[in-house]
């Protein structure tokens, strides 16, 4: 409980606290609605960022998409600002969804002015973004479901490797780039491919604390998955002995029924 409150208060103090549990539950089942279309934005905002960084996507494009993910961000604050019962403190844990919107209205409308800001803010995006996908996966891996968590570890992987070939000019393809984020994650380091700038190493070192944490769990379901397993052909052992034993009290039941019409056959056979 003591962790739970902890973790609480941090979401409070970065912004981040999503609808609280003892919410309207109006309000909570349209946060959830809303976690599914936070996964993708994480994700489209990495695939965008890598592919202008290249050279790859059109400006005009990069700034369309901008304001979607902008104006998602408003929509979702004033929904489930509507719905709680408690708007004031959804606002005040919920902050720095406030300071994104506030900030996007000066750097998107000035247009090349603001470019620096804006790469800023898309950092500042990533964050809300990857924490609610955060929560999503460790959802997902709690349940022990071994393909689903294979699934989304490549995923995450796929992600962080297109993030690095986007940050670090040394990785020059999204193959080394995932190649890296692979070695990384699994905290064997080969050092064939090795991110030179300050940003690629804060972000290497951000993916090896992650990659214990996912190994951890990967190993939790792998044994769940096999513990499960060993379980089940345990208890189909146990369902057909007890079918057997079973299917013996009802043949003994039918002897000593038999012995008993017997015995009462005899006794009135001596009967006088």
């Amino acid at each position: 409980m003591l962790l739970a409150m902890a973790k609480g208060n941090w979401n409070s103090a970065i912004g981040l606290k999503g609808v609280a549990e003892d919410e309207d539950p109006r309000a909570r089942r349209w946060g959830e609605l809303f976690e599914a279309p936070m996964i993708l934005l994480a994700v489209w905002i990495v695939i965008e960022w890598y592919l202008e960084a290249k050279g790859l996507v059109a400006p005009h494009w990069v700034r369309v998409t901008d304001w979607i993910i902008w104006l998602f961000f408003i929509l979702e604050t004033t929904v489930l600002s509507s719905l709680v019962r408690d708007r004031w403190r959804y606002l005040r844990s919920n902050w720095l969804n406030l300071f994104i919107i506030v900030m996007g209205i000066p750097i998107l409308w000035g247009g090349e002015t603001y470019v620096g800001a804006l790469r800023g803010l898309r950092l500042l995006l990533i964050l809300p973004l990857v924490l609610n996908m955060s929560r999503t996966v460790r959802l997902i891996l709690s349940r022990n479901h071994l393909g689903v968590t294979l699934v989304v570890s490549g995923l995450i992987i796929g992600m962080a490797g297109l993030l690095i070939a986007g940050i670090d000019p040394s990785i020059e393809s999204v193959g080394d780039g995932i190649w890296w984020a692979w070695v990384t994650v699994s905290t064997v380091g080969y050092g064939d491919v090795v991110p030179e700038t300050p940003a690629g190493r804060l972000f290497g070192g951000i993916l090896i604390l992650f990659g214990v944490g996912l190994f951890s769990l990967l190993t939790a379901n792998f044994s769940a998955f096999f513990v499960a397993r060993q379980e089940k052909e345990i208890l189909e052992e146990e369902e057909d002995a007890l079918a057997k034993l079973n299917r013996m009290e009802r043949q003994l039941a039918r002897l000593e029924e038999k012995l008993s019409r017997i015995e009462r056959k005899l006794e009135r056979d001596e009967g006088p």
